[in-house]
């Protein structure tokens, strides 16, 4: 991933020798601080795009919230192919800059593709490897999977797109490690999500990966939209809106876990808790959230965890405590293994410390 580069810390410069330091300067004025470059995002708009995808990384990150900590972006929407763009709504659009936009971005987010059977143009997979190849971190959104697939950047890693074609995807690109069922996929840099709400479940994920926790859900609050879904929970939930009394029982159930994630939990305890049956509760746990109850309860102590990281001064023991994972060994085992790196780097990353 590109990232600015951090100053040194007050009194880490190298410092020349005895003999060659001139005489003191006269004091001056304090100047304030230069802030670093805002990181460049750079949009793939095409012909015959849906608005919405093509909205959904500009709300995320082209919008300035600075009363939310979060810090400024530069975002350009560039043109795959000439003149204005017809969209799926019936309008059109322009984009004032070209592939060239690509060259210098720090994030190139391909919204969709306007159909899974049609290969994108090959100006558009060269200027995508370039990128890539020059440190780029890529996002492929809904059907953008596609594109970054006939780039051939996705061959022998993991990726996702929406459910609807996932036959197309697996009969055209074999040598993806596709995976149907879940909403993102972040595997460093390159990310790709499943559709419509997904796309935008990634880009907060980006967002909170490239600013932290605090500027992502103020952005997610801003949206009215959840703050964070782990990635690996399903596209299709069966029941969003679980039966009446039965959905009351898991919605306080599921609150009450997030308040006591220090708690061990078993899948016994938690279907007493909700006076359930031990398969009843297993099924109606997974309508409901999309997920195992294992797996949801491991993304609530991670996204707990990552948030103590980035918001706490306390110690990893400590932290691997509130957020149920019993120690700290445990901790980084789970943390390495979702997000390949350790909670003192992904601290480090976001606290500069």
């Amino acid at each position: 991933m590109s990232t600015v580069p951090r100053p040194l810390p007050p009194g880490s410069a190298p410092r020349a020798s005895a003999a060659a330091q001139p005489a003191p300067a006269a004091p001056t004025a304090p100047t304030a601080q230069t802030a670093p470059p805002a990181r460049r995002i750079a949009v793939v708009a095409f012909d015959r795009v849906i608005p919405f995808h093509l909205s959904v990384p500009c709300i995320v990150f082209g919008e300035p919230r600075p009363e939310g900590g979060v810090p400024p972006f530069e975002l350009i929407v560039c043109a795959a192919e000439p003149g204005p763009l017809a969209t799926t709504a019936g309008f059109t659009i322009g984009a004032s800059h070209g592939l060239d936009a690509l060259e210098d971005a720090d994030v190139v987010v391909v919204p969709s593709w306007r159909d899974a059977e049609e290969a994108p143009p090959a100006a558009l997979c060269d200027a995508l490897r370039a990128a890539h190849a020059r440190g780029a971190v890529l996002v492929g959104l809904c059907f953008g999977a596609f594109v970054l697939a006939h780039a051939g950047l996705l061959d022998g890693r993991p990726a996702t797109t929406h459910w609807a074609a996932a036959d197309a995807f697996a009969r055209q690109f074999p040598r993806v490690r596709f995976d149907p069922d879940v909403l993102y996929v972040d595997d460093g840099d390159i990310l790709t999500s499943a559709g419509t709400a997904a796309g935008l479940d990634c880009c907060l994920h980006l967002l909170r990966r490239l600013a932290g926790t605090q500027a992502a859900n103020y952005v997610a609050r801003r949206l009215v939209v959840p703050p964070h879904r782990q990635g690996s929970q399903a596209q299709y939930v069966q029941q969003p809106v679980a039966a009446r009394g039965r959905g009351d029982r898991l919605s306080s159930l599921l609150d009450w876990i997030r308040a006591h994630l220090d708690t061990p939990h078993t899948l016994d305890s938690l279907a007493q808790r909700a006076l359930m049956s031990r398969r009843t509760f297993t099924r109606q746990f997974r309508l409901t959230t999309g997920a195992t109850v294992s797996a949801w309860l491991l993304g609530e102590r991670l996204a707990r965890a990552q948030q103590l990281l980035e918001s706490t001064d306390q110690p990893i023991d400590a932290i691997a405590q509130s957020a149920g994972f019993g120690s700290a060994t445990s901790l980084r085992q789970h943390f390495v293994e979702a997000f390949r790196t350790s909670p003192s780097a992904w601290r480090r990353e976001f606290r500069g410390t």
